[in-house]
């Protein structure tokens, strides 16, 4: 049979079709939305036509290849365009937000929660045919598995985009990818196109805050709080009590703040905001190894956590003592230096000492505060940070630990994908071991080291199997390095004991069972 020529006005109208279903467009909003496409096209007529067998992001595809062929936008614009197609077929924010609560009222918060989430999805603000693209696995340990992924749902962006990226005029509006005025934003080669987003209000201490779903899914339902003012991180006494009003909000999620300092802090520094989601993060799992007690605060469960990293857990049901208990050990820990650990809290006036937090509400009606301790002091021994993956490492990860991965959960750099596959190839021969080449390729020389230490113990004649995982072990095992890098208070026998000495500070003594 011939190919069926394909029809714009088809296009647009099976678009609006998927709109009403998947988005829960509705009919007056649909006559909308089709009038604008069609004027986006350039088209005079509207089809009855449907095109449903070809798939949702097939078509959106094909619209976008048709809008290159008319010259209605450049290859370099793709994405932005997508983004303005797929921003006039989702319901407004105000008619998104008034569903929400609608659902909420009626069929309870989690319904709610996989409506806004169902609607983020369908409406490609959350690229799943991206997302899928990530490869991810466990890494298993005594102390807690964690979860490794290769981020490949972010490309990065080739030498002509950077290119058109700089010509591009500096503007502060929005300021920052977390803004509220990113809602509807059109994009440009600097910035995600966001005209999909869509987010809800909520009160978080008194103050405007707003609720969306993360567009990168590094975790089940990824969400993300933001402050409405543009205002640097912060984590002080409101931020106990931001997170557990969250939590009282969505008592089915954890939420989290990065630290306020950098290295230890995350990427955005710039926008107060929260982390959170399903309770599926690695150290949320870790039990307890050591309790201690104050009389003062009895009804507290206070311990540290059995973990890679320095974490205090504080548990139980009274929200007003977990929040002075919690502010308390956050100033202590601001002033606190102990010289035999290698922790000074301060160097001359810039402060180094910082913690992040998690908050959760538990199925026995008790609330969790996890603290953990961080510390962003660098020397010139360890440039990077003291408490940082030193730089043997940085071939696997040398961007800062923030909230996500110091709970268990590893976004590692898309290229190592492709380096990883070619160690496999070096490892089962079939490439060629070449030390001097392996250092003047730009793409291997850093994983030089690793390299010689798997050929060393693996020798160059591997199954695939065996070679992917001698590759995989390699990793995992310095993913736990990181980890332990970050531990102001390491585990070992002399952590332990420094440890001991934070909790003295501020009079709190050991349980002994």
């Amino acid at each position: 049979m011939p190919r069926k020529i394909f029809n714009i006005a088809d296009a647009i109208s099976t678009l609006c079709d998927y709109a009403m279903e998947k988005l829960y467009l509705s009919k007056i909003d649909r006559i909308y939305a089709e009038n604008q496409l069609l004027a986006l096209f350039k088209q005079s007529e509207r089809s009855e036509a449907h095109m449903q067998e070809l798939g949702f992001q097939v078509l959106l595809n094909l619209m976008v290849d048709y809008a290159l062929s008319k010259q209605i936008c450049t290859e370099d614009e793709t994405m932005l365009f997508e983004g303005k197609i797929m921003g006039l077929v989702t319901p407004s924010p105000n008619e998104v937000i008034s569903r929400f609560d609608n659902i909420a009222a009626n069929e309870g918060i989690e319904i709610a929660l996989q409506y806004l989430n169902n609607i983020s999805s369908a409406s490609n603000y959350i690229r799943m045919v991206d997302i899928e693209k990530n490869v991810r696995w466990t890494a298993e340990d005594l102390r807690g598995d964690l979860t490794i992924t290769i981020n490949l749902s972010k490309p990065e962006k080739d030498n002509k985009q950077v290119l058109l990226a700089k010509t591009q005029p500096q503007t502060n509006y929005p300021k920052c990818p977390l803004c509220l005025e990113n809602v509807g934003f059109s994009g440009d080669m600097k910035r995600a196109a966001r005209q999909s987003l869509r987010v809800i209000p909520i009160e978080l201490a008194g103050e405007d805050w707003y609720f969306q779903f993360s567009p990168y899914v590094y975790y089940e339902d990824h969400c993300i709080a933001l402050s409405e003012t543009h205002r640097p991180m912060s984590i002080n006494a409101r931020t106990f009590t931001r997170l557990l009003d969250f939590v009282d909000l969505f008592p089915h999620y954890f939420i989290g703040s990065n630290a306020d300092l950098p290295i230890v802090g995350g990427s955005i520094l710039s926008h107060d905001h929260f982390q959170g989601g399903k309770k599926v993060l690695p150290m949320l799992k870790a039990r307890s190894k050591k309790w201690y007690s104050n009389q003062f605060n009895s009804d507290v469960s206070v311990s540290i956590l059995d973990w890679y990293n320095s974490v205090i857990l504080l548990k139980g049901e009274d929200r007003h003592t977990l929040e002075m208990l919690s502010s308390t050990i956050l100033e202590a820990w601001r002033e606190y230096s102990d010289p035999q650990a290698n922790i000074y809290a301060k160097t001359e006036k810039e402060p180094h000492n910082t913690v992040t937090p998690i908050a959760t509400f538990n199925d026995d009606s008790t609330y969790s505060i996890y603290l953990i301790l961080r510390n962003n002091r660098t020397d010139k021994e360890h440039p990077h940070g003291i408490f940082h993956p030193t730089e043997d490492m940085h071939n696997i990860k040398k961007e800062g630990i923030g909230l996500i991965e110091a709970m268990g959960t590893f976004i590692l750099p898309g290229r190592l994908f492709y380096e990883k596959q070619r160690i496999i190839n070096i490892l089962t021969g079939a490439d060629t071991l070449n030390f001097k080449a392996i250092h003047e390729d730009l793409q291997l020389t850093s994983h030089l080291p690793m390299i010689m230490q798997l050929v060393n113990d693996f020798g160059t004649s591997c199954s695939i199997e065996k070679a992917e995982e001698a590759v995989v072990s390699y990793i995992n095992l310095i993913c736990k390095k990181i980890l332990d890098c970050t531990a102001v208070f390491k585990n070992t026998s002399q952590g332990e004991c420094a440890f001991e000495r934070f909790f003295q500070s501020i009079n709190y003594h050991p349980i002994n069972f």
